[in-house]
């Protein structure tokens, strides 16, 4: 028996020390899988981030649209004075319980969607379905709100009272739910344009 190492394989290379220039190489050029999982977390963090943000939003979008329906609704100070006398002030009570519903709706299902981890539906649909709504609402909200401030102007060029500060604040409810569904809406465009078709 000898104690000399068996033959040397072709495809076994003697391997030189590292050097001072094959550090330098490897801290400027990380390993490739390095990076990819790097990547990777960052892009789940940044998910994981847009994610709660639009729910933050959509549950903005509820209350403040819950808001503007019982402002408006419960402005009623009598003759003139009645939210019911105005085609408009009618107009942004429909559009914001609209919003209301949608907004709730859409927080059950994202709720089901954190909670569980499972869709309800396919992720392509459910994006278009998130982008889509969002977009209809917001442009419903600015309709009624394009309708409902010329009214309120003119209202308070005859008197200022609190049957125009009450509608002035369900205007304001109503533009601020519309600001949570348009960033909501940015939120899920971004989302439905990196979706993997695959």
């Amino acid at each position: 028996m000898s104690n000399s190492p068996g033959p040397i394989a072709a495809n076994d290379k003697p391997r030189s020390p590292p050097t001072a220039k094959t550090a330098e190489r490897d801290a400027e050029d990380p390993p490739q899988t390095a990076t990819t999982v790097t990547s990777i977390v960052r892009r789940w963090e940044r998910e994981d981030l847009l994610e709660k943000a639009r729910l933050a939003l959509r549950a903005a979008a509820c209350a403040l649209s819950l808001l503007a329906f019982v402002i408006m609704a419960s402005n009623r100070h009598g003759s003139g004075k009645d939210f019911k006398e105005y085609e408009e002030y009618k107009y942004l009570v429909a559009i914001a319980v609209l919003s209301f519903l949608y907004a709730v709706a859409q927080l059950l299902l994202q709720t089901h969607r954190v909670s569980t981890g499972r869709e309800l539906m396919s992720r392509l649909t459910s994006a278009r379905l998130d982008f889509g709504g969002d977009q209809i609402m917001a442009y419903l909200l600015m309709s009624a709100l394009s309708a409902a401030i010329p009214m309120t102007n003119r209202i308070r060029e005859g008197a200022d009272n609190i049957f125009t500060d009450s509608s002035a604040a369900s205007i304001s409810m109503a533009f601020l739910t519309f600001l949570a569904l348009a960033l909501s809406a940015m939120i899920s465009g971004f989302k439905l344009s990196n979706q993997t078709y695959v």
